[in-house]
C-alpha cells in the first residue's frame, strides 16, 4: 500500500497497517526462500547426467533406438509367418526398456510393486536375461528369412523383394541381442558384487557385536 493511501486510514483504526521497512525485509526475506529451494533442481539434473553416462544409461539408449529400428523396419514393410514373433519380441521388449529406463531415469522404481526397491538390479538383470534369450530365435528367423529372398536380389527382378528389408531387420536383432547380452553381463557383475558387499558388511556387523559382547 502507497505512504499516500497510509495517511487516509483512521488513526484508531485495527486494521494491520505494515510499515515500509517490515516490507523491505519481507522482500529481502523472499528471495532467500526461493533460494533455498533452488538446489534440488540441480541435483535432479545432476541424477539425470549421472545415468545417462552410466554403463545401465548408456545400453539402455543403445536398446531403446536398435529395438526402434528393428520393429519399425519390419512393420514398415510387408511381412508374414514366423516374422509375427520376431516383431512381437522387438516390440515388447522394446516398451519394456523404454519403462526401465525412464522409471530409472526419474529415480521412481521404489514406486514400483514387487519388482522395485531393492529387487530392482535383480529385476533389470532377469529382464536383460529374457531379452537375449528370445532375440535369439529371432535372429536365427530373421537369417532364415534373409537366406531364404536372396535370390530375389537382382535388378532385373521386378517383383516385390524383401531381401534388403530382411537384410536390415537382422543387423537391428543382432545389435538389440548384443546390447541386452552386454547390459545382462554387466547387471550378473554388478548384482554379485552387491552380495559380497552386503556379506562383507553383515560379517562387520557380527564382529562389532562380539567386540561388544
Amino acid at each position: 500500500m502507497a505512504p499516500c493511501c497510509l495517511l487516509l486510514l483512521p488513526q484508531n483504526s485495527n486494521f494491520p497497517t505494515p510499515s515500509i521497512t517490515s516490507r523491505e525485509n519481507n522482500r529481502r526475506e523472499e528471495p532467500a526462500d526461493d533460494i533455498g529451494e533452488m538446489p534440488p533442481l540441480p541435483q535432479a539434473k545432476k541424477n539425470f547426467l549421472e545415468f545417462l553416462k552410466s554403463v545401465f544409461g548408456v545400453l539402455r539408449i543403445l536398446q531403446i533406438v536398435l529395438g526402434a529400428g528393428l520393429w519399425v523396419t519390419i512393420a514398415a514393410n510387408k511381412y508374414e509367418g514366423p516374422i509375427h514373433f520376431v516383431l512381437f519380441v522387438a516390440v515388447l521388449f522394446w516398451l519394456l526398456t523404454l519403462a526401465l529406463f525412464f522409471l530409472t531415469l526419474l529415480d521412481k522404481q521404489d514406486l514400483v510393486p514387487l519388482v522395485g526397491g531393492e529387487r530392482w538390479l535383480l529385476s533389470n538383470l532377469v529382464h536383460d536375461l529374457a531379452a537375449t534369450a528370445l532375440y535369439i530365435p529371432a535372429i536365427g528367423i530373421m537369417i532364415h528369412r534373409t537366406e531364404k529372398n536372396s535370390f530375389c536380389n537382382l535388378e532385373l527382378y521386378k517383383h516385390y523383394c524383401p531381401y534388403k528389408v530382411y537384410l536390415v531387420a537382422s543387423v537391428f536383432a543382432c545389435l538389440s541381442a548384443t546390447a541386452y547380452l552386454i547390459s545382462a553381463v554387466y547387471g550378473s557383475c554388478r548384482k554379485c558384487r552387491e552380495q559380497e558387499d552386503t556379506k562383507r558388511k553383515r560379517e562387520r556387523e557380527r564382529e562389532t557385536e562380539r567386540r561388544a559382547a
